[in-house]
């Protein structure tokens, strides 16, 4: 009888607090950004767009009526203000977070898993993409690590891929490849993938150049990259120091092609350095493209960050995707048991092929599951040139690179 009893009261307080969660009326979420450390040149055209979706959904009804409550702080690119704004968080009951950095957010990897709290980051390090370890090369298993995009690695892999092909139809006989990047986590994060994949190619790997994250006379290392011979450059930087590395080598006569990174590769960076040619990937249409999803994002962007007008970069759009791909996982999660942040993991896992509803043609089709967190495989290429006083973007090709074993975590 004394169990009955048990075994009762134990019931009814499984659906006490199944009931609560059900019926939240807000979750907190914390929100990363870097407006004033190295890489704000395009963390203040991503941060909004992820904090315009949020606010946007808040002011249609939240998350089935449940409100998210944002708190963002601009830790400026520095790690431990990263660790202490995400010590604090957690202490506040933050159900998920939407990062930003590689070295933050490869240093909350072990913090996050013990937390069970979702982080949805603006790194595409595919040091984030094994959850259970399954290769044996993974540095360390990231099983509440998500982001939207293909990896730093697979962007990589495909613009070598590119690359050989391009010079395949130039006739251009032991194509070189360099990385020119800084000597840090963003920069490295697909350094030795992208030099395995173009050796695999059949490409020369020529020694990598450092240059740093900040703007400064790049011409003593675009004399190292004309001597070694490089047709196809990768550019692992961003911002200020990819314009100012272009202007130098533009001086010195280095001719190459350059390929960005998706962050180095956008309209205002070819318009501040005026490129011819710049090669870049992306996992969005660029803003204005007729797409079925791009109504949403000019009402997202118009509420918001762009109320008075203005002409959102690629990078705020994919600040939206990582948004509402988070979202959607917390109505999965709110309609199961609750928005916790083990549910919102269970919630990435529950669609394949997977589009937020709305953005349709905007965020690409995406899946996710517990034992590859490589959700996009698809990389377009663009090319970007400054001419007539304008920008001009044009795709020039898109692929889908395979999910080999050997390039998980990798």
């Amino acid at each position: 009888m004394k169990r009955n009893k048990l075994t009762l009261l134990a019931l009814s307080a499984s659906m006490l607090m199944s009931s609560a969660a059900m019926a939240q009326d807000s979750v907190f979420v914390g929100h990363l950004v870097d407006y004033t450390g190295p890489t704000a040149f395009v963390g203040k055209a991503y941060g909004p767009g992820v904090y315009d979706a949020i606010q946007y959904v808040n002011a249609n009804g939240g998350i089935d009526g449940t409100q998210i409550e944002l708190t963002q702080v601009d830790y400026a690119y520095k790690v431990p203000e990263a660790l202490a704004a995400y010590k604090a968080w957690a202490g506040r009951g933050m159900v998920a977070m939407q990062g930003w950095g590689t070295a933050d957010t490869e240093a909350l990897i072990s913090f996050v898993a013990k937390d069970k709290i979702p982080v949805y980051s603006a790194s595409y390090s595919a040091h984030l993409t094994d959850p259970q370890g399954s290769n044996p090369a993974t540095k360390k298993p990231a099983p509440y690590n998500f982001f939207y995009g293909p990896s730093y690695s697979d962007t990589c892999r495909a613009l070598a891929q590119w690359a050989a092909t391009d010079a395949e139809s130039k006739g251009i006989e032991n194509p070189t490849f360099l990385h020119a990047g800084d000597n840090h986590p963003y920069p490295n994060a697909p350094k030795e993938a992208c030099k395995s994949y173009a050796e695999e190619l059949g490409m020369t790997v020529a020694e990598p150049v450092v240059v740093p994250m900040a703007p400064g006379d790049f011409k003593a290392q675009c004399l190292t990259i004309k001597e070694s011979g490089a047709q196809y450059v990768y550019l692992a930087n961003l911002g200020g120091s990819v314009v100012a590395l272009l202007k130098s080598c533009g001086t010195v006569g280095v001719e190459a092609n350059y390929m960005g990174n998706v962050w180095a590769g956008d309209y205002v960076t070819i318009e501040a350095s005026q490129a011819e040619n710049m090669i870049f990937p992306s996992s969005t249409p660029f803003y204005g493209q007729d797409v079925p999803g791009m109504d949403l994002v000019t009402e997202i962007a118009e509420s918001g960050e762009f109320s008075d007008g203005g002409k959102p970069t690629h990078h705020y759009i994919r600040g939206i995707c990582s948004a509402y791909y988070m979202m959607d996982a917390m109505k999965w999660a709110k309609a199961n048991g609750g928005i916790t942040g083990e549910n919102i993991k269970k919630g990435m896992y529950a669609k394949q092929d997977w589009v937020p509803e709305g953005l349709e043609g905007v965020c690409l089709p995406s899946t996710w599951t517990d034992k590859d967190h490589r959700g996009l495989m698809t990389v377009a290429i663009n090319q970007g040139s400054y001419e007539d006083g304008e920008v001009k973007i044009e795709r020039i090709d898109e692929t889908t690179l395979p999910r080999r074993d050997d390039w998980l975590g990798l």
